[in-house]
């Protein structure tokens, strides 16, 4: 589920649900607590999220923005895009659609 990349870039895969939730959140916690800047999540393979990954992902939006911050979701793929803009997330949480620079 979790990649290791650099600096404040989380790389998932495979699906954000309720069985995942934990030790990403564990992950974007500790990227919070020890990177300074915007935290990127990279989801370009991740191939579902359930309310249990979009409440994640609202709870570290807050949770960065209360710190000067943003949460970036970068890349989803269409399955992802469609259940953000079903759910309204979309305006709510910056969604960057471009892949990751190959150095970041």
């Amino acid at each position: 589920m979790l990649a290791p990349t650099p600096n404040n870039v989380v790389q998932l895969t495979g699906i954000l649900d309720v069985r995942t939730v934990g030790d990403v959140r564990q992950t974007l916690n500790t990227v919070i607590d020890t990177c300074v800047g915007d935290v990127i999540v990279d989801l370009e393979r991740v191939d579902a999220v359930d309310a249990t990954g979009l409440g994640l992902l609202v709870a570290t939006h807050r949770r960065t923005q209360s710190l000067g911050r943003q949460l970036v979701l970068w890349h989803p793929m269409p399955s992802v895009i469609r259940i953000l803009a079903v759910t309204r997330l979309h305006r709510v949480l910056r969604v960057e659609r471009s892949p990751l620079p190959v150095g970041a």
